[in-house]
């Protein structure tokens, strides 16, 4: 059978238990990971989404690293 986005996507989540678009992008080449969910719900599978921070490169004005909102996708 052929990969493709719909596919790999599928099988990471099932792998993985979740993926966001840095990890889509990484390990599945997919720049287009919200349009790939869509398709997938649009095929009838349950995926929720929620918001996680995540560390970025920059340094705030106490030393810490910034954080930023990403959403996480998971099979529901």
């Amino acid at each position: 059978m052929r990969s493709t986005h719909l596919t790999s996507t599928q099988d990471y989540l099932h792998k993985f238990g979740s993926i966001t678009t840095l990890d889509a992008f990484r390990d599945l080449g997919n720049t287009r990971l919200s349009s790939t969910i869509f398709l997938l719900r649009k095929k009838g599978h349950k995926i929720k989404s929620d918001f996680i921070d995540v560390p970025t490169r920059w340094i705030d004005k106490n030393g810490h690293k910034k954080l930023t909102q990403v959403v996480r996708y998971q099979l529901a």
